[in-house]
């Protein structure tokens, strides 16, 4: 008895040991905080320019701002309802989940033995030559029983590194949906968004069209009276043509917008959208706090990705070193068996137990070069993940740099396009009352149409990079934005699976 309970204490002790190296997370390569400096800073227009200014701030993180709550217009939470429905990018995400989920549970289950019925049937017919005297020729033998096959001991760990492994890939692939929702969210937003600017674009051409089509048939009259001279009518001649070719481009690039966004939601376009417009009255989108750069590594669904990567990697160097260490396996079973199917169920009991132990002495370094491999992926998946964190740095940084220097651009076009509108109209006035020619006229029109058309790209440019921070802070996953409370709590765990154990001064010796 008293050895039956030392076998068994050793069995738990052996059992408890795993290779694994204990998981620590890597440095941020990155600095603490967000640059400083004239771009990142937003000021109202006229502020003198060494005058204070930061980055805004708010108690919320961009992550827990829901998209609902971040676009105000209905029209593009409707399309995103519908890519979220329909869109076949997000539709493979999800598959991918479910196949790694899978693909956890085939590798969890390889921790208990596999138990099986069965019932089988062995006919065998000797020569007489083999047979011995007064045995048959023909012996016919029954069985029925459970056993189990080939089930390993898992002393050294390996086959938890390896359930460990996989759970951190499932959470990889978790997280890479998050990022592909996230992405697809801010997609349809950008392809909403210059949808409108083209087909403003597109109306603003249609309109200055119009108005040089008129001046050319005005031109034309004062030509045939002799007012004008062949110059200027060719002059108005290529502002007309000007103006055709930007409503044929724009033309062309609502049609292939429309198009984009079709594939984004997965189907045809809702016919309520808005097919003109008013672009540049836009209202403005929530505004988002930068935050911290560690918040990143909490809230960014790609650096989580690259984190769960890398302990994957980390848990296969624990199933390499358990190569090098003997491996147990059991296999058994039992059952009845008898010579006759009648009386199988009455002639006694029949087991087998098998143990197997397989002891590596020479494999010429196979088992030593497999664990090298997996440490220089470990290693590669660090670099992955600190890369990672780099470009989300990067990313944030670059949108908050154009943040505020768009806003003051938008700002200061909003005042050229004033500008060029009153020298339009003032140029207009003098022409009529004969003090120039309509030269001026023509070159102020030239100047408020540029001026227009740059205004309605700037703007774009405006909106997109407010999508694009929200994006880049990790915006865009949750559909509704939850109370302070809630967002202020811990954020859900994965799903329950113990910790890799840690070696301890009493662990196994480990190969290098």
């Amino acid at each position: 008895m008293h050895k039956s309970c030392l076998s068994l204490l050793l069995a738990g002790t052996l059992a408890a040991c795993s290779l694994e190296p204990r998981y620590q997370r890597p440095a941020a390569p990155v600095p603490q905080a967000w640059p400083n400096g004239p771009a990142y800073r937003i000021k109202p227009m006229g502020e003198p320019p060494g005058a204070p200014g930061s980055v805004p701030t708010a108690s919320r993180a961009a992550a827990d701002i829901g998209w609902q709550q971040f676009f105000v217009d209905p029209h593009l939470k409707q399309l995103i309802s519908l890519a979220l429905a329909n869109n076949r990018d997000l539709r493979i995400a999800v598959l991918n989940i479910q196949k790694a989920r899978a693909q956890y549970g085939i590798q969890r289950a390889v921790q208990f033995p596999t138990i099986n019925a069965s019932g089988g049937e062995i006919s065998q017919r000797l020569p007489g030559s083999l047979r011995a005297p007064g045995q048959p020729a023909l012996v016919n033998e029954y069985t029925a029983g459970i056993g189990f096959n080939a089930f390993e001991l898992d002393f050294f760990g390996r086959v938890r590194s390896l359930k460990h492994a996989a759970l951190q890939s499932y959470l990889a692939t978790e997280a890479a949906q998050r990022s592909v929702q996230i992405s697809l969210v801010a997609q349809v937003a950008d392809a909403y968004l210059t949808l409108q600017a083209d087909q403003a674009l597109l109306k603003l051409s249609q309109d200055t069209l119009q108005s040089q089509q008129h001046a050319s048939t005005l031109v034309s009259r004062s030509k045939r009276a002799g007012a004008l001279a062949n110059l200027d009518m060719q002059r108005v001649q290529t502002q007309v043509d000007s103006a055709q070719v930007a409503v044929e481009r724009y033309t062309r690039q609502v049609a292939q917008d429309r198009n984009a966004l079709q594939l984004l939601i997965g189907g045809p376009l809702p016919a309520d959208l808005p097919q003109t417009g008013t672009f540049a009255e836009q209202p403005a989108f929530e505004t988002l706090p930068a935050g911290l750069p560690s918040d990143l590594l909490e809230r960014r669904p790609d650096i989580i990705e690259a984190e769960h990567r890398l302990e994957a990697a980390n848990a296969n160097i624990g199933a390499a070193r358990a190569a090098f260490f003997p491996s147990i396996t059991l296999t058994g079973a039992l059952g009845l068996a008898s010579t006759s199917l009648a009386s199988l169920f009455s002639a006694g009991m029949a087991w087998t137990f098998a143990p197997q132990i397989s002891v590596p002495i020479f494999d010429a370094g196979s088992n030593q070069a497999k664990l090298d491999v997996v440490k220089v992926q470990k290693r590669i998946e660090v670099a992955t993940y600190e890369k990672a964190i780099q470009t989300a740095f990067r990313e944030v940084a670059d949108d908050l740099a154009a943040r505020g220097t768009l806003t003051r651009q938008v700002a200061a076009q909003q005042d050229l396009v004033k500008a060029a509108r009153k020298t339009y109209d003032l140029s207009n006035l003098r022409f009529r009352g004969g003090l120039d020619d309509y030269y001026i006229v023509l070159d102020s029109q030239r100047s408020l149409f540029s001026a227009q058309q740059d205004l309605i790209t700037m703007r774009l440019a405006e909106l997109t990079n407010q999508v694009n921070l929200y994006k880049a802070l990790g915006g865009g996953w949750s559909a509704a934005t939850p109370p302070l409370a809630a967002a202020s709590a811990a954020p859900p765990q994965p799903p329950a699976a113990a910790p890799p154990a840690t070696p301890s001064s009493g662990s196994m010796p480990q190969p290098r």
